[in-house]
């Protein structure tokens, strides 16, 4: 072993907000953009896709879609998590857009039901693998006191995605525009057109020099953070560096891995894990379960034209979006677990409203998607804090491995059954079906707001290094 002595943590904590980081937010946020281009692309061309003379999907077919990619988003998480503790953030940010690249550039071409379904399976597994590494890399990057509001803008950032995918679809399907088995092709092809920019854009991204620093390679982190601090016009004077807290490592040959996640997991922070499986399985079941079935609820209830759905999901878009922005500096001022335990609860209650409302038949599709929009505000927010927590609660040699694993619980759990689910319910044309699947989502996030507010770890203005010391530091 060798013992290390790095003040890395405490320089990147110090600065302030910079062009630096706005390159950060841009190049590593963006895989939020393209998860909610795919995810709302899949919903708004659904009756595209019933229609489609190749695919004739049905609509527990357009359901099992759903599940299918996000089965590959489990999956890709949990392996491209692992491979990102041992190889690096930023390479393997690079490797996992470019499987999602291919996949869905290939989901244009799909000639078969069959090869449509693979094809989703592996952009997900891309998408999946994004959220450990990318996930990772920003927590480690942005300053301590931006970290909050930075996750959650960001993972906020879905919805813009949302919005270009809806507006997409109401354009390329619109009759008599394109062949009516070209449209919804030309529509899985704009993802791969966007993730040829990022490529691009992700050049200039560094590796973290949080993770180099507990591979022994101390020169080339040291590096990285001189150049981000000159990228930001903070240059820090040799003797102000002896201020600044020390940290101590010892380095080891082999990489760090499931064996020593199930150590942090089991015994060092039992109750962190409990809270984060609580927190990513309830709003995986409520967001996958909802969103990835809107098109089928207003077209099936409210009989929509397949070829308007993306303009009611513009609001909603919209109300993802905004409770990030606004709510997010409240999650680094007024705390984590306060925050988190606010927006869950207001998700919960209001989302069994709304249950009651489109049970009895009270709601027309504006006003159903209008009170969808005001739900989501708050439930935007709280499913971003869900990784956020996941990423602040665990070492950093861990990190990428852990937002994989609670990924791939909480979606297991709640993810993939939500679109079969609610698929089913959606095809027996009773509302109170649907109502009832309603209410038991709402249910799932009241119960996690009970939990975040009795265990929640309070996370605000904290180095990752206090909450969670590196492995590294204790051995």
């Amino acid at each position: 072993m060798q013992t290390i002595e790095t003040r890395i943590p405490a320089r990147l904590d110090r600065l302030r907000w910079s062009g630096f980081h706005s390159l950060v937010v841009a190049a590593l946020g963006i895989t939020w953009i393209l998860d909610g281009l795919e995810v709302t692309l899949a919903g708004a061309v659904s009756g595209a896709l019933k229609a489609s003379p190749v695919l004739q999907m049905t609509d527990a077919q357009i359901g099992f879609a759903g599940t299918t990619y996000v089965a590959g988003a489990v999956l890709g998480a949990l392996f491209f998590g692992w491979l990102t503790d041992r190889l690096g953030r930023k390479r393997l940010f690079t490797v996992t857009l470019a499987v999602y690249l291919v996949a869905t550039a290939a989901t244009a071409f799909a000639p078969n039901l069959e090869m449509f379904l693979l094809c989703r399976f592996f952009t997900g597994a891309g998408i999946g693998g994004e959220y450990s590494a990318i996930n990772s890399a920003i927590q480690e990057l942005i300053p301590a006191r931006y970290r909050g509001h930075t996750d959650l803008v960001i993972n906020g950032s879905f919805w813009i995605g949302a919005a270009m995918g809806a507006l997409g679809a109401v354009v390329l399907l619109e009759p008599g525009l394109l062949p009516q088995d070209t449209g919804w092709r030309v529509c899985f092809g704009l993802g791969a057109v966007l993730g040829l920019v990022i490529l691009w854009l992700r050049r200039w991204i560094p590796e973290s020099p949080r993770w180099l620093m507990t591979r022994g390679r101390i020169a080339e982190a040291e590096a990285i953070v001189a150049q981000i601090e000159a990228r930001s016009g903070q240059g820090i004077a040799s003797a102000d560096v002896g201020a600044l807290p020390v940290l101590v490592l010892r380095t080891r040959e082999q990489g760090f891995g499931f064996v020593d996640l199930a150590r942090s997991l089991f015994r060092r922070y039992p109750q962190r894990a409990t809270v984060s499986l609580v927190l990513m399985s309830a709003q995986a079941f409520f967001y996958n379960a909802i969103f990835f079935t809107y098109a089928l609820v207003l077209g099936t209830f409210f009989a929509v034209p397949a070829e308007r759905i993306g303009l009611y999901i513009l609001p909603f878009a919209a109300g993802n979006f905004l409770g990030p922005l606004l709510l997010g500096r409240l999650f680094d001022t007024v705390g984590r677990r306060q925050m988190i335990a606010f927006t869950y609860a207001m998700s919960g209650v209001l989302l069994a409203v709304t249950a009651w409302l489109f049970e009895g038949g009270d709601l027309t599709a504006t006003e159903q998607t209008l009170a969808w929009s005001v739900v989501f505000f708050f439930a935007s927010a709280a499913a971003s804090s869900a990784y956020l927590t996941v990423g602040e609660s665990f070492p950093v040699e861990v990190r990428a491995l852990a937002i994989a694993v609670f990924y791939t619980l909480g979606t297991g759990i709640g993810g993939i059954a939500g679109p079969w689910i609610f698929g089913e319910l959606i095809g027996t044309g009773q509302r109170l079906s649907i109502a009832l699947g309603y209410g038991f989502a709402a249910l799932l996030m009241i119960v996690a707001a009970g939990v975040a507010w009795r265990w929640g770890l309070a996370a605000e203005r904290r180095s990752l290094e206090e909450l969670a010391r590196p492995l590294s530091s204790e051995m």
